[in-house]
């Protein structure tokens, strides 16, 4: 819950930079997107140098001292990677285990042989689901990829056929299903009832996820239709290796890290005491990085030792594994940054000051709001959090089943539009290797096609229950 932590006090504790009005927010807001954009896509510039000028940039626009705005970047370049710079590497070093030693290459021809053809982007979409289900939407990613890239190459599918859908559904449990941070906080924020929530959620997140991840990635396909990237593709184990490990073993070594963070969230809610012994000891086992690391570790034993690697040759594994995503951490990190300098310099606020003189209904305003502040500052769980502060005393007077629809309502909003202002948005396309407009043409249009379906649900669920 760092991560969290970290966004909660960026939101709530920092002092704006600047003393701009509204309008000149806005517009600076405008310009500093408008830069990054023109700087990639016109002089085709790299994103982290784009993202560094571009937050420095907005900050000049909105009249903030040249060492504030710097510090503002620094910060949230800093407590973006702090965040997931760990959890990014570690998932690098099991995804190289898991391609190297032969056990994705075991769960790809499974897969492969059961769900082929059109099943098999409906297969994704499940295995991504569960999966997410207790995973930062950045772990998720770490270990999905390797296993989306191989069915890809392997299967020959189109990338958008097969990554739309796993994106999905990493995306839609982490915005509408606890435990994660964001509905979490939420159900806190509005005192909502945390199984009616989660049941309700389970109940908009999947014909959402079936409507954005395997019938929205047909239209995806066509649009950006983009070869698998050859760098961040797995290379097939030589054939020399001793032993494949089982198809078994290699699920559960993926899956270890996904038990340990969901043990970890039903002891919470079991135990509810941070006092006791045993939540303290899941507190500390479900972690992301301390779950990913036992994984790591276990996937030496379970993955390494039947393909017969030597201590060396496991010291070379996890060298390799952490090139490739040097480019990815810093283009992640600096999309932090970005986010942090909006933050900083007071836009999520000017969001929830214009947005108290509407007038709409209770759910739709929610929604709207998570909207407004996802598309200023980048940041899901910011989004949640402050929409939910905003609109906590309108549940004062609702029902056990409409505060539940209200925490919905704003995990749907949280979702809109990932862009440029989005780590979560430079991870993908990097990934992916998508440029801007590919990215933007398949993710961010999936980002919202997943928050107007969600929030669309919510409304009409409010009508019937």
């Amino acid at each position: 819950m760092t991560r969290l932590s970290v966004e909660i006090l960026a939101a709530d504790t920092v002092e704006p930079i600047t003393s701009a009005g509204h309008a000149q927010l806005g517009i600076a807001v405008l310009a500093g997107i408008a830069l990054i954009v023109l700087l990639i896509t016109k002089f085709k510039l790299h994103a982290f140098l784009a993202l560094t000028i571009g937050s420095l940039a907005l900050g000049a626009f909105a009249g903030a001292p040249l060492d504030k705005a710097i510090a503002s970047f620094t910060a949230g370049l800093g407590s973006t990677v702090a965040g997931v710079g760990v959890l990014i590497a570690l998932g690098s070093i099991l995804g190289k285990l898991l391609s190297d030693s032969g056990g994705a290459d075991r769960i790809v021809d499974t897969i492969l042989a059961r769900a082929g053809g059109r099943a098999m982007p409906w297969a994704m979409v499940l295995i991504a689901s569960l999966i997410g289900l207790p995973l930062f939407f950045e772990v998720g990613i770490v270990l999905l990829i390797p296993v989306v890239l191989m069915v890809a190459k392997r299967g020959n599918y189109s990338l958008m056929r097969i990554g739309i859908p796993a994106l999905a559904g990493l995306s839609v449990m982490h915005g509408l299903v606890p435990p994660h941070p964001g509905p979490l906080v939420a159900i806190d924020a509005v005192q909502a009832n945390l199984g009616v929530t989660l049941a309700l959620g389970v109940l908009v997140a999947v014909p959402t996820v079936i409507i954005a991840g395997p019938l929205f990635s047909k239209v995806a396909a066509r649009w950006v239709d983009v070869p698998v990237p050859e760098r961040m593709v797995p290379p097939r184990p030589s054939e020399d290796l001793e032993k494949r490990p089982g198809f078994g073993v290699t699920l559960a070594t993926v899956l270890l890290p996904v038990v340990l963070m969901l043990s970890k969230a039903l002891v919470d809610i079991v135990v509810d005491d941070p006092a006791h012994t045993v939540q303290r000891v899941f507190d500390v086992i479900g972690s992301p990085m301390i779950a990913l690391l036992v994984s790591v570790i276990v996937g030496i034993f379970t993955l390494g030792r039947p393909a017969g690697f030597s201590k060396q040759q496991l010291s070379g594994i996890v060298e390799k594994s952490l090139m490739p995503i040097a480019g990815i951490l810093l283009i992640v990190g600096a999309g932090g940054g970005f986010k942090q300098t909006l933050i900083d310099a007071g836009v999520g606020q000017m969001v929830l000051d214009v947005s108290k003189s509407w007038s709409i209904p209770a759910l739709l305003l929610a929604w709207l709001i998570a909207v407004a502040i996802r598309l200023a500052t980048g940041s899901a769980t910011v989004a949640t959090v402050s929409a939910a502060g905003l609109v906590a005393p309108l549940a004062a007077d609702m029902s056990t089943t409409h505060a539940a629809l209200l925490v919905l309502a704003i995990g749907a909003g949280s979702l809109f539009l990932s862009h440029v202002n989005d780590a979560g948005f430079w991870l993908v396309k990097e990934y992916f290797g998508l440029s801007v407009g590919q990215n933007l043409k398949t993710w961010s249009v999936m980002e919202c096609i997943i928050s107007v379906v969600a929030g669309g649900l919510v409304l009409l669920l409010s009508l019937v229950i």
